[in-house]
């Protein structure tokens, strides 16, 4: 199956398609420019390996850190794996006594199956609750770190309600209680500014299909100053440091390394453009007479970002309904069943309010007037489905 020509893309937290400028940058490095980059003995390797170190100086200033705090993984995914379990393992080999991890409700699942690893390995691990807006309580925070904590894992911007957390705060409070802070930024590198310089997270994992770049390409911060050590999941010939062995893809680190300079020089003008495409979408809603219900808190959130439920019509029957607008839900989804997000759980949302609730998210491509355009056929099917569901009670 593919998209009409008529599809608007509305689904940006879940991908981002690839900035021409960032193919562009990387063909070269798929044709011509093909060395190892660790085959540094002649002059192939050595192409390869100054554009990879290149990507890793562009990446490093996306975020305000040194480039040699910058380790290449596959995507977020093993980012987040790295940083928790190989920060535990550490922590746990240096014989400290401290074993205890914490992390929040609406996390990512790579997040929670990484805590929920090290606690089949004995860790002490707690999952706290977020508030109704989706946000941390820093309180809570505080009181639970009263208690000697290994490391505390707080994702940057929800990828399903696109709540900004209170970063730099929960970091002062992890630091001063002598734990390390973990934080997922898949969703927040290149849309809000991040800078290590300025605060004290140990360790911030990236994903570069979700900035438009390419896919199959992450990287982990890892702190030097004070250092933040972390046990490898991937073992072979040391390459990043010892940190993650395996030959690096360099038409995909420069791919990567292209899309951080865009983000840099772009982000400011894309969020306030991004802003005002989300605002002539809503307003097409209003115009269009749509019940809805905005979950989670607007004053907090990315500006690409929606998360609505609509009064009377189940989320998959209204995706199925308006079949040109890609859109998602935050379920896991079966032939048989769908599961209601537990993000949306979390944050107080019944089964009921949850199964009706969609993600819609803007990006670099959308124009004002596919927002708007989007906006009449949800609210059309939403009606429709409201309509004839109150007509079968």
């Amino acid at each position: 199956m593919t998209a009409s020509a008529d599809a608007i893309y509305l689904d940006y937290q879940a991908t981002t398609p690839m900035d021409a400028r960032v193919l562009e940058a990387m063909l070269p490095y798929l044709t011509s420019n093909f060395g190892n980059p660790h085959s540094t003995q002649h002059v192939f390797g050595q192409d390869a390996e100054n554009a990879v170190e290149t990507a890793r100086k562009e990446i490093a200033t996306l975020i305000g850190a040194d480039s040699r705090e910058i380790i290449f993984t596959s995507g977020a995914t093993e980012a987040n794996n790295l940083a928790i379990i190989g920060a535990g393992r550490f922590r746990q080999r240096m014989g400290d006594g401290v074993a205890r991890v914490l992390t929040f409700a609406t996390e990512h699942k790579c997040v929670l199956a990484s805590v929920a690893a090290l606690a089949e390995e004995g860790f002490e691990t707690e999952v706290l609750p977020v508030q109704p807006d989706g946000l941390i309580d820093l309180d809570l925070l505080e009181e639970k770190l009263q208690a000697p904590t290994t490391l505390v894992s707080l994702m940057a911007v929800n990828n399903e309600i696109g709540t900004i957390q209170p970063i730099a705060e929960a970091a002062r409070l992890t630091r001063a209680a002598g734990a390390l802070l973990h934080v997922d930024a898949a969703q927040a590198t290149g849309k809000i500014p991040l800078d290590m310089s300025t605060t004290d997270i140990d360790l911030l994992s990236i994903s570069a299909h979700k900035m438009y770049g390419p896919k199959g390409i992450g990287a982990l911060y890892i702190r030097r100053r004070p250092r933040a050590r972390v046990l490898p999941l991937i073992h072979g010939g040391g390459q990043e440091r010892g940190f993650r062995s395996g030959t690096l893809p360099a038409p995909l680190c420069v791919g990567f390394g292209k899309a951080a300079v865009l983000a840099k020089a772009e982000m400011a003008a894309e969020a306030e453009r991004l802003a005002r495409i989300r605002s002539s979408f809503l307003s097409a809603l209003n115009k269009a007479g749509a019940r809805y219900t905005i979950n989670a808190s607007m004053e907090r959130r990315t500006t690409g970002n929606l998360n609505l439920q609509f009064d009377g019509a189940d989320a998959l029957p209204l995706i199925n309904a308006a079949p040109d607008v890609a859109i998602s839900t935050g379920s896991a989804c079966s032939s048989a069943s769908v599961e209601p997000s537990y993000v949306l759980k979390a944050i107080g949302l019944s089964p009921i309010d949850a199964a009706r609730s969609v993600r819609i998210a803007f990006g670099r491509q959308t124009t004002e007037a596919e927002a708007v355009r989007a906006a009449e056929l949800l609210a059309r099917a939403a009606a429709d489905i409201a309509r004839i569901n109150a007509a079968a009670e």
